[in-house]
C-alpha cells in the first residue's frame, strides 16, 4: 500500500506516486474535493495554472463522456521552446501534476481496473508552435488588418484562392481554386477539398494575402499563403 507522508512533507505530486508491489496506484491531490461539479473543478484548475505558472497561457476545456469527465488544458503560448520531445514531456508532467491535485487515481494495471475522478490532458498544438514561430520571427508576414470574423463573413462562394505557399510541397501549390461553401468551422473548394479555419491567433489576412498558421513540433513556422480574389460583385 502507499505509504503516508510524514507531518509537515510536501503533498507527493502525481508523477512522484509509485505503484506498490501489487500493481496498485493510489493517489489523491492535496486539493481534491469531492463536492465539485465538473464547472467549478474547470475553474478552480484554470486559477491554480494561472497561479504556478503566469508565464504560460492555457485554455481548459471539459467533456463527459460514459467513461467519466476529461479536463484538457492546452498551451496557447510558453516561454519555453517545447520543440524536443524530451522539453515536451518534461512540461507535460509539471503541467500534469498540478492538474492532478484536483481529483483522486486508483488503478491497477494488472487487474484492468481504473477509477478517477476525472481524465486529464496536456496539450502542445497549433496555438503554441505558431507563437513559437512569431517569436522566431515569421516567413512571409501579412499584415494582420482584416480580422478573422470579418474574413469568415466576407468570404464569399465564387471566390478564389491561390495557394502561393505551403509546407511538403502541397500539390495545390500556384493553383487557383474556387470556393464552394463556407461552413462554421471550415471553407470548402471545388473538388471537395477543404481548408479549417483556424484560431485567430493563427490568422493574418490584409485584404489580398491570407496566412494561416498550422505549425508542429517539427516545423513550428508551418503556414500556408493564399492570394484572396473575391468574386466580382
Amino acid at each position: 500500500m502507499t505509504q503516508a507522508l510524514p507531518v509537515g512533507a510536501p503533498a507527493r505530486l502525481y508523477s512522484e506516486t509509485a505503484h506498490d508491489e501489487r500493481g496498485n496506484f493510489h493517489y489523491q491531490g492535496d486539493l481534491y474535493r469531492p463536492a465539485d461539479d465538473l464547472p467549478t473543478l474547470c475553474r478552480r484548475i484554470e486559477k491554480h495554472l494561472v497561479s504556478q505558472f503566469p508565464e504560460i497561457r492555457f485554455t481548459i476545456r471539459s467533456e463527459r463522456f460514459s467513461g467519466g469527465r476529461k479536463i484538457s488544458a492546452e498551451v496557447l503560448d510558453a516561454p519555453d521552446d517545447l520543440s524536443t520531445r524530451e522539453a515536451q514531456e518534461a512540461f507535460i508532467v509539471r503541467v500534469r501534476d498540478q492538474i492532478e491535485r484536483f481529483g483522486f487515481c486508483r488503478t491497477n494495471p494488472l487487474q484492468d481496473y481504473w477509477n478517477c475522478s476525472f481524465y486529464s490532458e496536456v496539450a502542445i498544438r497549433q496555438a503554441y508552435w505558431g507563437a513559437l514561430a512569431a517569436r522566431r520571427g515569421k516567413a512571409n508576414p501579412v499584415d494582420d488588418l482584416v480580422s478573422l470574423a470579418s474574413f469568415k463573413k466576407r468570404l464569399k462562394p465564387g471566390d478564389s484562392l491561390t495557394l502561393l505557399h505551403a509546407p511538403y510541397k502541397h500539390r495545390a501549390l500556384g493553383t487557383a481554386r474556387r470556393v464552394i461553401q463556407i461552413r462554421s468551422k471550415d471553407f470548402v473548394f471545388e473538388g471537395r477539398s477543404y481548408c479549417d479555419f483556424p484560431r485567430a491567433a493563427n490568422f493574418a489576412c490584409d485584404g489580398r494575402l491570407v496566412r494561416i498558421a498550422v505549425g508542429n513540433e517539427h516545423e513550428p513556422d508551418a503556414h500556408l499563403l493564399y492570394e484572396w480574389q473575391p468574386i466580382a460583385a
